[in-house]
């Protein structure tokens, strides 16, 4: 890679390990619907006016259902599941458990789509839960957290997985940002009715509203950009390498802003996680060498 797309990379991972912290921020005084309704819509409006100029419109309006099934499932649900999490949980665990999205990836692609699990993928799923079951049992043996927060981030992770299945199945040859910018406007019109049966009784401070409009034109709007500016430069199988990068980023934060402190026993189980998916996404699988004959 050119060192202007490690840049990208690092910066993508940096934005999106930071969305964790402003959840952790702004969630509490928003509240869980009002703060992804806020994020979908202001992401909308940051990718809507890029599609305008690229004439790409009417494709969201071709495969609108399937744009809306996956607005659903990788946009409205979990990230009201991840607001949730974040009332309980620390941003660096939050971004920990969100690294576990291509294992669920995996499972739902075997199950529904008939992809194969080798031998190796099924070594990374195993080491990879043991993970999770690490990083569960060190937060309920602190008594302050249930399991509730930890099954939540993980539903939403396997809601990331449905969705990488649902593009696969039905959107291939639709342009990323057709289904980026769909996705959000519909979870927009699905979360509505709940944003405003459930509007904050007191008006949210300037910090959590500087956290939310991070959150939305940052962690959504321009980190979809750069995503998708990196998958056409290097190519989908190195951009998604940005999860490894993601949970890194969100303990610096959860450290550097809120003062977080995560335990030894956590940080282990978040290597047996990105462990786990490296294994399962073929990433430490050695290439063959094919010798030519002379």
């Amino acid at each position: 890679m050119a060192v202007r797309d490690i840049i990208s990379l690092l910066v993508l991972a940096g934005i999106w390990g930071g969305s964790f912290i402003f959840m952790r921020v702004a969630a509490p005084e928003f509240g869980i619907y009002v703060l992804v309704a806020i994020r979908t819509l202001l992401a909308t409006a940051v990718l809507l006016p890029l599609l305008l100029i690229r004439g790409s419109v009417r494709e969201i309006k071709h495969h609108w259902f399937a744009i809306a099934l996956v607005g659903m499932a990788n946009t409205a649900v979990p990230f009201v599941l991840f607001n949730y999490s974040s009332l309980h949980l620390e941003a660096g665990v939050n971004a920990i458990l969100n690294a576990t999205a291509p294992m669920f990836g995996a499972i739902v692609a075997w199950l529904w789509l008939g992809d194969k699990l080798n031998k190796s993928a099924i070594a990374g799923l195993f080491v990879g839960f043991i993970g999770v079951t690490v990083i569960s049992q060190q937060k309920l043996g602190e008594g302050e957290v249930s399991f509730l927060p930890i099954l939540t981030a993980l539903l939403a992770t396997t809601g990331y997985g449905i969705a990488a299945c649902m593009m696969k199945k039905w959107l291939q040859g639709v342009k990323p940002l057709v289904v980026a910018t769909g996705s959000q406007a519909m979870a927009s019109v699905m979360l509505a009715p709940f944003a405003l049966a459930t509007l904050p009784e007191a008006m949210p401070s300037a910090n959590a509203w500087m956290n939310a409009v991070a959150l939305a034109v940052g962690g959504t709007g321009i980190a979809y950009i750069l995503y998708f500016k990196l998958i056409a430069d290097i190519g989908p199988a190195k951009a998604i390498t940005v999860a490894y990068l993601v949970p890194l980023f969100g303990i610096i934060w959860g450290v550097l802003f809120l003062q977080e402190h995560l335990s030894l026993q956590t940080i282990v189980g978040g290597l047996m996680i990105l462990f786990g998916v490296a294994l399962t996404t073929g990433v430490l699988k050695r290439k063959r060498l094919k010798v030519k004959p002379a």
